[in-house]
C-alpha cells in the first residue's frame, strides 16, 4: 500500500504509487468496426469476447467517427436482460446540447424535449440530425454504470460531438437510467434509419 506525506500544501511524497496505479484503470474488451453495411453494432456479453458482466462496475463506449448512410438520421442505443433477443428495457433520460453553426451566425444551448424520454421502451437518441456528407460524422462516449446489478437501476451517462446534416456543430449529453433491476448483459447501438456506414465502436471494463 502506498505511503503519503502530507503537509498544509498537500501531496510531499509517495512510496510504491505503482502498486496503486491499476485503480480506475480502462480495461480494452473489444472493437466493432462497421464495414459499410451494418444495421447495427452489438456488444453481447459471452459473445465474440464481449465482457458485459460483473467483472466491472462501469463500462465505456467510445464511439469514433460513426458516419450514416442517410442523411440527418439520429445514432440511438438500447440495452437488454435476456442477451440481446430483444432490446426495448424502459429508460427514463434527459437531453441538452450546445450548438453553433459553421458560418458563425447562430449558436445557444438549452434543452431538447425531442429527445429526452419517459419510460421509453424505443432506441434512445445519443445524438441527432447526423450529417452524412463525407467528412461528416459523430463521436464521443457512453458511460454505463453497473450493468449487472440486481438491484439498482441501471445510470448511464453520454457525452457526443457531431458534424450535423445543416452544418453545425453539435455538442450533446444525455443522462438517464434503464428502469430495471434485472442485469443489462448487451447494448446495441444503430442508426434511426439506415445503416451505419462507417466508424467503429471499442468497449472499456473501468477498474
Amino acid at each position: 500500500m502506498a505511503l503519503v506525506k502530507l503537509n498544509n500544501r498537500g501531496v510531499r511524497s509517495a512510496t510504491t504509487f505503482g502498486s496503486i496505479s491499476a485503480l480506475g484503470e480502462m480495461r480494452f474488451i473489444k472493437k466493432l468496426t462497421s464495414d459499410g453495411s451494418d444495421d447495427d453494432l452489438s456488444f453481447v456479453d459471452g459473445t465474440d469476447d464481449v465482457v458485459l458482466d460483473d467483472t466491472y462496475k462501469e463500462y465505456m463506449f467510445i464511439f469514433n467517427n460513426i458516419h450514416p448512410e442517410t442523411d440527418n438520421k439520429n445514432f440511438t442505443f438500447q440495452g437488454s436482460t435476456d442477451s440481446g433477443s430483444s432490446y426495448g428495457v424502459a429508460a427514463t433520460t434527459t437531453y441538452f446540447q450546445a450548438y453553433h453553426r459553421e458560418d458563425g451566425g447562430v449558436s445557444g444551448v438549452g434543452y431538447d424535449t425531442v429527445s429526452d424520454d419517459a419510460q421509453s421502451t424505443s432506441f434512445l437518441n445519443l445524438i441527432a440530425q447526423v450529417g452524412n456528407a463525407n467528412d461528416e460524422s459523430c463521436s464521443g462516449y457512453l458511460h454505463l454504470f453497473n450493468p449487472s446489478s440486481t438491484t439498482f437501476v441501471k445510470h448511464f451517462i453520454s457525452n457526443m460531438n457531431m458534424a450535423a446534416y445543416n452544418d453545425y456543430s453539435f455538442n450533446v449529453f444525455k443522462g438517464g437510467y434503464f428502469n430495471t433491476t434485472s442485469a443489462i448483459d448487451a447494448i446495441q447501438f444503430k442508426q434511426s434509419a439506415d445503416e451505419i456506414q462507417a466508424g467503429d465502436i471499442c468497449l472499456y471494463g473501468i477498474n
